[in-house]
Parts: structure tokens; C-alpha cells; sequence
């Protein structure tokens, strides 16, 4: 079980595989008035940073799923550096379906709602492990402002226009589903350049994939100028049940 071999390639330098800034995590883990011993699950938990710096500064404990080898043994290897290994735990395997064994104060779903089908599915998954009155957290992008043509959007990373909301629609569609949006935490364009510009000089260079994908990298910095810094947005979103 892994993920796509591309991303092993150029996001293994990578401490948070979306375009949150540390800044941006602290600043979340703040808003939210994390308590010293919250639980917190994360599924899609990339390379553990989100939970590794909260346990470090806020004495969160918790765990985290990510189906990537790589990455599960990066957070493992994170936990120890900032010594938090026996507050938080990573496991490589499929979040889809994982329900916690202990309920949680905060249950995590940042940038990989694909694992619930959408939105509205991670949410109902991530409720099976959330403690009355506890807070939802859901990453997702947004459109900055609509893209003109299919074309553009498929430069963003999306099939199409629909694939994603303008952000007073994104934030109305948790409200149709039964939930208060508490606190939201916006990426920046600074962010997409550290998550995307952090790509273009490849980690693994030594990979006998990475030829294969230079032709891409060799494009992928007019494509982000042009499309994805200015059309994509994304964000974090503390949710509530209503």
C-alpha cells in the first residue's frame, strides 16, 4: 500500500504536503484552543507535522493515518526529533474507513477528503471518532476566483470548474450539512509557492523516476505563476455540529 510513486519523488523533502506554512499550523492549533492532553486523529497525516508541532507546543496527543511509506516513517522520525514520540503515533495504512479506537477532541481530515468520497462523506467518517462537542477540522481548496474555461481549471489540478466551490459556497455547504464553521485558517499565495516551488528541485534526484518527471517540473513553475497562484485557493475549516 503507497501512494502514487510521482509524490514520493517530489514531495519527499516535504514537511507539510499542502500549502500551509508552519506559520499557518501554529496559528490553527492557537485559534482552536488546544488543551494539553486533546486527542487528536488526522487522517491523511502526510509527514506528521501538524501533529508532531501541536503535541510539542500545545501537549496534544493523537494519532495519524497516511497510506504513504515514506511519509509515515518521516513523521515517525519528526515525532522523535521534537520529542514527542510517546504523545503521538503514526500508521501507515488507508484512513478510508478508519474509525479511532478512542474518541477524540479534534478529528483531522486536511487536504486528502478524497478518503470519504468528498466533503460530506470524510465528514461522516471523521464523526465516528469525535467526542460529543468536539471540533471537525477539514482542508480543502477553494476557487480564488472561477476559472474561464475547463482548460484553466484542469491547469489547477482539477477535472473541472465543479470540482471545486468559490469560498462563500464552500463555507454555505457545511452549513447545509448541519455544521458551524468556528474558525478557518486561509493558505496564501506565499504558501502555494513553498508547497509547489519546493517541487521543482527534486528531493530524490537519484531516483530512477525522477527523469521521467522532469519534463513536468521543467513547465510546472509557468503553470503555477499563471494558474494556480492566482485561481486556487485552500483552507482549513473548524467545523461543529449544529
Amino acid at each position: 500500500m503507497d501512494i502514487p510513486r510521482i509524490y514520493n519523488v517530489t514531495e519527499s523533502a516535504h514537511r507539510i504536503h499542502n500549502p500551509f506554512t508552519p506559520e499557518k499550523f501554529a496559528t490553527l492549533g492557537a485559534v482552536l484552543r488546544l488543551e494539553p492532553g486533546t486527542r487528536v486523529l488526522d487522517l491523511g497525516s502526510g509527514s506528521g507535522e501538524m501533529l508532531c508541532t501541536w503535541a510539542r507546543d500545545y501537549g496534544i496527543t493523537g494519532v495519524g493515518i497516511d497510506m504513504s511509506q515514506l511519509f509515515s516513517k518521516q513523521a515517525e522520525l519528526r515525532a522523535e526529533e521534537l520529542g514527542v514520540a510517546g504523545s503521538v503515533e503514526f500508521i501507515h495504512g488507508d484512513a478510508a474507513g478508519f474509525v479511532a479506537d478512542e474518541k477524540c477532541g479534534v478529528a483531522a481530515c486536511v487536504g486528502a477528503t478524497w478518503i470519504g468520497g468528498g466533503v460530506a462523506g470524510t465528514i461522516e467518517l471523521l464523526t465516528k471518532s469525535l467526542c460529543t462537542n468536539g471540533i471537525i477540522l477539514i482542508g480543502e481548496p477553494y476557487w480564488r476566483q472561477l476559472p474561464p474555461t475547463e482548460a484553466v481549471a484542469k491547469e489547477c489540478f482539477a477535472n473541472s470548474v465543479s470540482d471545486f466551490l468559490m469560498l462563500p459556497d464552500l463555507v454555505a455547504s457545511f452549513d447545509e450539512l448541519g455544521y458551524d464553521v468556528v474558525e478557518m485558517v486561509l493558505a496564501d499565495q506565499e504558501g502555494w509557492d513553498r508547497y509547489e516551488a519546493a517541487k521543482w528541485l527534486e528531493a530524490n534526484p537519484d531516483d530512477d523516476f525522477a527523469k521521467e518527471i522532469r519534463a513536468e517540473m521543467t513547465i510546472a513553475p509557468k503553470r503555477h505563476v499563471t494558474y494556480v497562484r492566482e485561481f486556487l485557493g485552500w483552507g482549513v475549516f473548524a467545523l461543529m455540529a449544529r
